[in-house]
């Protein structure tokens, strides 16, 4: 009992995940150090296709070897640290939920809005922390004040939730939104920026930008739309699902005035974790998706006042903070880039095959799209889990019709090579 209470002190005084005494501190700080030190010498680049260093960030992992996720940009799994600490918590808080909840764990809180900021480069006023991207800039849409008339451009292949969310607006209110087509891979960023700033009018009060284009992994120019868009007084969402935690950036780098993002895709965080960002200056006008007793506050909390939440989900995101700041963003991101690369590259010279996104670094990242002549893509999903035990995602939607793959930093490159062994013999079978 004496060592319980001084683990609850602890965690009441330290704040757990965000301490010196974090679960990943004690478990992994050191071997991940270790393993840092080794490559300490080497660029970003280089370390990308070290399988020694890489091996020791696979081995965080608790992935099923019965099946090969490639679809992380669905969601990811958290390493093992995470679930520890949702687990540990989750325990603690079954014990005396309302006085653990609301006396040792809610002190958590505060510690990881400021973690978050730190990760996403701006100030902790400016963070809200909530369950998704969905929630996220759902609170941003029908948060702003918009009358019939006013026009909100965004593009056919943004994500279908956003999309409803304007839709619902616009079937509610008389609101006008409009949305672009783009035939993707595009490489050229004048050209995109050119397609929003064609389609502004007067009216035009909101363009809603995806960060990276979840069904091919396009990655889209937003400072340069956010850059266009101020100059007519218009405001910028950015819908960050895919890019928060893959991606080397800071939120503030984008120029957008409005950021929500999934912190369990690439940042591994647990399910059902996100986050929002408002500029602080635009607080007090956004109204909040849920009841607050002030909500025309400039309190960025005001965004949080969802009732009873998930504590142990609070500690979760910092331990999966912890574990993305061992690795170090820039690495990251390369790792996943070279992993889908490293496929692409072995399978795009083979009949019938097509790729559906640039291999160029500033246009992708971790997802790709592939088809293969005269095989529907879900019956090439089917064929990649059925016979292979693959698991991809299949997109028939608007211009977008291919399978969607994405690496994460756990994938080895012999489950790849099993993938492009399937690839293979599936366009080579009449």
């Amino acid at each position: 009992m004496s060592g319980r209470k001084k683990f609850i002190q602890q965690l009441g005084l330290m704040a757990g995940a965000f301490s010196v005494n974090s679960i990943f501190n004690q478990l992994h700080a050191a071997e991940i150090s270790s393993a840092n030190s080794l490559v300490k010498n080497l660029s970003s680049e280089a370390i990308a296709s070290n399988e020694d260093y890489w091996s020791i960030i696979q081995q965080s992992y608790t992935v099923s070897p019965n099946i090969i996720n490639l679809n992380n940009g669905g969601v990811s799994p958290s390493p093992r640290v995470v679930q520890e600490a949702v687990e540990r918590y989750n325990k603690l808080t079954n014990e005396g939920p309302s006085y653990f909840m609301w006396r040792i764990l809610d002190q958590g809180r505060e510690p990881l809005r400021e973690s978050l900021a730190n990760l996403a480069g701006c100030e902790k006023e400016e963070i809200a922390i909530n369950r998704n991207a969905t929630e996220a800039l759902n609170t941003i849409i029908f948060g702003l004040d918009l009358k019939a008339g006013d026009e909100v451009i965004g593009a056919m292949l943004d994500y279908p939730n956003m999309m409803s969310a304007w839709k619902q607006r616009a079937l509610r209110e008389g609101i006008v939104y409009k949305q672009l087509s783009f035939s993707f891979p595009i490489e050229n960023d004048e050209e995109i920026v050119a397609a929003y700033e064609k389609a502004i009018t007067p009216k035009t009060k909101i363009i809603h930008v995806t960060h990276i284009v979840n069904w091919v992994g396009q990655i889209m120019p937003v400072r340069k739309i956010s850059d266009m868009a101020h100059k007519y007084g218009i405001e910028v969402i950015c819908d960050g699902a895919h890019s928060f935690g893959l991606l080397d950036f800071k939120i503030p780098d984008l120029h957008c005035d409005y950021f929500g993002t999934s912190l369990h895709k690439f940042l591994s965080a647990p399910i059902g974790s996100g986050m929002l960002y408002i500029k602080k200056e635009k607080i007090e006008k956004i109204w909040p998706l849920v009841c607050n007793p002030n909500p025309k506050s400039s309190d960025i909390r005001k965004f949080e006042t969802l009732g009873t939440r998930s504590f142990p989900i609070e500690q979760g995101i910092g331990e999966a903070i912890n574990f993305h700041n061992a690795i170090g963003s820039k690495r990251k991101e390369d790792r996943v880039r070279y992993l889908k690369n490293y496929w692409v590259e072995k399978v795009k010279g083979i009949p019938r095959v097509k790729i559906h996104t640039s291999l160029k670094a500033e246009y992708s990242c971790a997802i790709c799209g592939i088809s293969i002549d005269g095989v529907n893509p879900r019956d090439l999903d089917s064929k990649l889990f059925n016979e292979y035990k693959i698991h991809t995602v299949p997109i028939v939607y608007d211009t977008a019709n291919c399978v969607r793959v994405t690496p994460h930093v756990y994938t080895r490159l012999s489950e790849l090579d099993k993938f492009v062994k399937a690839v293979t013999e599936i366009a080579a079978a009449k």
